[in-house]
């Protein structure tokens, strides 16, 4: 198990690729010239064609505009150049101290829920303190890779236990659209497309935070329970700098409590 070569589009000219990702980026050419120290005549001819960049000055523009590292290899081999990037499974011995590192961080967040996911929010990894708050989802959504967005929207997932279903799913569509408007994915488009079709559970309600003040800093997650109505409330960690693919791709999602309660209750439920 070990490089695994990615399957790039590579169909477009390079500075088709390159065009593309400036105006995602709502730069002008003149943004970007400044910004990757080059003249923007130049940019102008490596966007149109009419001059071909060098493996550098792809890597230059590319951290410029901060393109995913998938992305990257596919701009590169369009260039005429080999992918640098690596993309590895997690279970790849290359990878086993990433992989040791969030088992460690999602083992040290117990007793408050964390969990790992790839780029298209596909479960990797969950602590202990998840298992409970699981209870009544349909095993299908469970089955590997099981979606933690479609699983907390689904009508057979936890939809029905949030009590502030409409604020929660609001924060998620916008988390995916932000997430689709800097990756250009369309596994991710297609994903926020099915989560907007849901159906919203039978009384849900449209009140907010139910009167619960957070300080307008948080959104958080109020998912009813056999242990009452746990308030949780979410940070992402990522790895920095990272140069293998999948690993720029791994985020964790860290629950903590958003009141006394709801910590009391996760530290009940973990037992002695």
């Amino acid at each position: 198990m070990g490089y695994r070569r990615p399957m790039l589009n590579t169909t477009k000219p390079v500075g088709e690729h390159l065009r593309e990702w400036r105006q995602r980026r709502r730069m002008s050419q003149l943004d970007l010239a400044l910004d990757a120290e080059i003249s923007t005549r130049h940019l102008s001819f490596l966007e149109t064609g009419r001059s071909q960049p060098s493996r550098e000055m792809v890597l230059n523009i590319a951290e410029r505009l901060d393109i995913p590292l998938r992305d990257r290899n596919v701009i590169l081999v369009s260039a005429g150049f080999a992918p640098v990037f690596p993309e590895r499974r997690l279970d790849d011995p290359a990878l086993a101290a990433a992989r040791r590192a969030v088992d460690l961080v999602l083992k040290g967040h117990e007793p408050f829920p964390a969990l790992a996911v790839d780029r298209h929010w596909n479960l990797i990894a969950a602590n202990a303190a998840l298992t409970p708050l699981m209870t009544g989802v349909d095993p299908a959504l469970l089955v590997p890779p099981a979606n933690v967005l479609r699983l907390s929207m689904h009508p057979d997932g936890l939809a029905s236990r949030v009590v502030n279903f409409n604020e929660w799913r609001a924060h998620l569509i916008a988390r995916l659209v932000h997430q689709v408007g800097l990756t250009a994915d369309a596994v991710l488009l297609a994903l926020m497309e099915e989560l907007r079709a849901f159906p919203v559970p039978k009384g849900a309600e449209r009140g907010g935070t139910l009167g619960h003040d957070y300080g307008g800093v948080v959104v958080p997650l109020r998912l009813r329970t056999d242990a009452g109505v746990l308030s949780l409330f979410s940070t992402t960690t990522v790895f920095g700098t990272p140069v293998d693919v999948t690993l720029s791709e791994l985020a964790i999602e860290a629950f903590y409590p958003a009141d006394a309660e709801t910590a009391r209750a996760l530290r009940a439920l973990a037992g002695p």
